[in-house]
C-alpha cells in the first residue's frame, strides 16, 4: 500500500534513471516511467531532442507516441516522467512547472552530480505548482 503523498518505484528503475543521467552528465535525460497499481516498474529511456540539451529536454511527438503505445501494449500505464538538470538542484524550474501537461503523472528529476545529497526526487505538478512526493524504493 502507497502512503499518501508517495509513490513506489522499483530499486532497479532508479539505478536506470540515475545510470541514464550520469552517461551524459552535461545534458538533460528524459524519459517515461510505467506501472501499474501505483508502483513504478519499468523505465523507458527517451532521446533528448531539445535544441540545448543542457538546459532542457524535451521528447520527440513519434517517440512519444511510441512510448505510449509500448507502455500500453504491456500491460501498463504511464505513472511518471523523469529528466535530469545536470547543474543546480534537481527542483522543478519555472519551465518544467510550466510543461507539466499530464498532471497525474508523478514528475522526478534526478540529479548525476556525485554531491548531490538527494540524487532523485519525484514531485505532483499541478496548476504550475509542485508538492514533493516521497519515492518508497520496493
Amino acid at each position: 500500500m502507497t502512503k499518501p503523498g508517495s509513490i513506489r518505484v522499483a530499486k532497479s528503475v532508479a539505478e536506470q534513471m540515475l545510470q541514464h543521467a550520469q552517461a551524459k552528465p552535461h545534458e538533460e535525460c528524459c524519459g517515461l516511467l510505467a506501472g501499474r497499481d501505483g508502483a513504478i516498474t519499468r523505465a523507458l529511456c527517451a532521446v533528448n531532442v531539445a535544441q540545448r540539451p543542457s538546459v532542457s529536454y524535451e521528447i520527440a511527438p513519434e517517440e512519444l507516441f511510441r512510448l505510449m503505445r509500448e507502455i500500453r501494449a504491456a500491460g501498463l500505464g504511464m505513472l511518471g516522467i523523469y529528466h535530469s538538470h545536470p547543474d543546480g538542484e534537481n527542483l522543478p524550474s519555472p519551465r518544467d512547472l510550466e510543461r507539466a501537461f499530464y498532471p497525474e503523472a508523478a514528475y522526478f528529476i534526478v540529479s548525476p552530480r556525485a554531491d548531490a545529497s538527494q540524487p532523485l526526487r519525484a514531485f505532483s505538478i499541478r496548476d504550475a505548482r509542485a508538492t514533493e512526493v516521497t519515492i518508497e524504493l520496493v
